[in-house]
């Protein structure tokens, strides 16, 4: 059985109005447990309706209850417990069935940590629920009943539609783990968490595409996506040790794409996330083009309507499905950093990205350049655009009002023009962002978010420099452009000259400058430059904030 998952912020439940649920995922709950009629057997496994596998088994507020129950229960104890429920199937009252002390995550120490980063690329087999953080190649073993696990190789890769108790004696012994069934709960989730065993589970189909001696890639270290890949692949693991790290004045933030990302890197020792870009979250995870959601009836493709109206499943209305995906999705990047700054960037795919999206092609102009088109700012207030951007306020608005992540602030990308600033500000208040209630930032990425600081500064609390635009803007070099690319270079005086001048206009004005560009991460010199000219904030990949941080260190002395 795969069970349903719900998410919750603990520091949030006890605030007034607010249902800190950041995340959810529908199991498909094949089965169920029964009373038998019988003496000989009291109970029964029988298979689950199809309503029963579409619907959540518990209700928001039921999650809550429990939720509330299991910090009680910590705090009762005073330490991390794992914890078991069971709902009364008549009456629909809930029980705490079995509370024991978690023995794994809780004994990790904050300061020290190790990164896995896979430096080749492979053909990918199949893919589940990746549990830990780790990569490790070895030979498979598909082992598919108990009474076969005598035949185990110590130091393979155990292949097995599910793991029980009986399982355990070659759990220890195998290098990974990958089963075809199972959760974040299942016996085989639990048992790797205490071995510190990766695995991947819930493949659904791994003890058919994978065989005996395979040699294989299994990859935890890519978010919740745990993928096996054909072949050995070379990979790089570092030890992190974050209490050597220097104090330091600047603001270093977090570039963070997506929110497996945010949950990987939470123990770096940052101060907020710089740039959350919602793309992620739309391709990887709703996939819709949201003008499809909106005007479902305009969708002759018959392959996106199935699509459609499958993920959409559980949905009276279709609008609701991206809004509460996009919320959750940010909600997991905004709770990892609470209460410090989340900028999140508002969608900024070019046109011909926007039409790869379900349903997409219809809505979207064939553009010789998307690059210099229809994107950004200019979409959001634009009637072909407008209703997609009004669902991206409302998933913003349950983030910092239904979820209670007050953290949020929104970013408004490639901003060409005061007045265009002036009608995206109009958009948002008409949808219940006002400036003042909540912060509002723009991407100073284009020559006139510079040339026009002083106005644009009127209109926004603060800038934050996208230096690749900013770049292939002032210098007129495609940044993809393999021919131009020894031209591409953010140290470039023309560059730099404008970027100091923003900072000190900005700073006169009252407002906060940070840059979520590649540069910072790349070229220390340039770091240093930023650092002089008295940049609040470097928002960085997360590959780079530990050397940033040793390098900050020895500037500021």
């Amino acid at each position: 059985v795969t069970p349903d998952e719900h998410l919750v912020y603990k520091p949030l439940l006890e605030k007034e109005g607010v249902v800190p649920i950041v995340g959810k995922s529908l199991g498909t709950k094949e089965l169920k447990m029964v009373y038998g009629k019988s003496g000989l057997f009291p109970t029964k496994n029988t298979e689950t309706t199809q309503e029963e596998r579409e619907t959540f088994c518990l209700s928001e507020e039921e999650v809550l209850t429990l939720a509330r129950w299991g910090v009680i229960i910590e705090n009762h104890y005073q330490k991390p417990m794992d914890i078991e429920w069971a709902k009364d199937g008549k009456t629909g009252e809930l029980f705490i069935v079995q509370a024991r002390p978690e023995t794994v995550q809780s004994q990790r120490k904050n300061g020290d940590f190790h990164t896995y980063t896979l430096k080749g690329k492979g053909d990918e087999l199949t893919y589940g629920l990746a549990i830990g953080e780790a990569i490790v190649s070895g030979k498979a073993q598909v082992i598919k009943e108990v009474d076969q696990i005598e035949t185990f190789v110590e130091g393979s890769i155990l292949v097995t539609p599910m793991t029980d108790p009986d399982w355990v004696p070659i759990m220890k012994r195998a290098k990974g783990i990958i089963t075809d069934q199972g959760g974040r709960t299942s016996h085989a989730a639990i048992v790797s968490r205490e071995l510190g065993v990766p695995a991947i589970v819930g493949t659904g189909n791994a003890t058919e595409v994978l065989a005996s001696a395979d040699l294989i890639t299994m990859s935890c270290a890519e978010g919740d996506r745990g993928i096996i890949y054909k072949g050995e692949i070379p990979f790089e693991v570092k030890e992190v040790h974050v209490q050597d790290l220097p104090k330091i004045k600047t603001q270093v933030m977090l570039n963070i794409a997506s929110p497996p990302a945010a949950f990987r890197w939470w123990r770096l020792p940052c101060q907020g996330v710089g740039l959350a870009r919602m793309e992620f979250i739309i391709s990887d995870i709703i996939k819709i083009h949201p003008m499809a959601l909106v005007h479902f009836d305009r969708v002759e493709d018959k392959k996106a309507q199935m699509e459609i109206s499958h993920l959409t499943r559980g949905y009276d209305d279709k609008k609701d499905y991206f809004v509460e995906l996009l919320s959750l999705g940010i909600g997991k990047i905004a709770c990892v950093q609470y209460p410090h700054p989340v900028i999140v960037r508002m969608s900024d795919f070019k046109t011909n990205e926007y039409a790869n999206l379900i349903g997409g092609r219809i809505f979207e102009p064939k553009e010789e350049n998307p690059m210099l088109g229809f994107r950004g700012a200019s979409r959001y207030y634009n009637p072909k655009y407008r209703e997609g951007f009004d669902l991206e306020c409302q998933a913003i608005k349950r983030v910092r009002e239904t979820i209670g992540l007050n953290n949020v602030i929104i970013m408004i990308p490639f901003c060409r023009t005061l007045e265009e600033a002036k009608q995206v500000l109009k958009v948002l208040e008409e949808n219940g962002l006002k400036r003042g209630e909540i912060e509002i930032y723009v991407m100073a990425e284009v020559p006139s978010n510079i040339i026009l600081a002083a106005e644009f500064a009127a209109l926004f609390d603060g800038f934050s420099i996208g230096s690749n635009d900013l770049t292939q803007l002032i210098l007129g070099v495609d940044r993809d452009s393999a021919d131009l690319a020894p031209l591409f270079d953010e140290r470039n005086p023309a560059i730099t000259s404008q970027i100091e001048k923003l900072i000190q206009i900005a700073h006169e004005k009252g407002c906060k400058v940070g840059i979520c560009g590649q540069a910072p991460s790349d070229y220390p010199e340039f770091a240093e430059f930023l650092v002089k000219c008295g940049i609040d904030s470097l928002s960085l990949n997360p590959d780079s904030v530990i050397p940033t941080i040793q390098l900050l260190g020895k500037l500021e002395k």
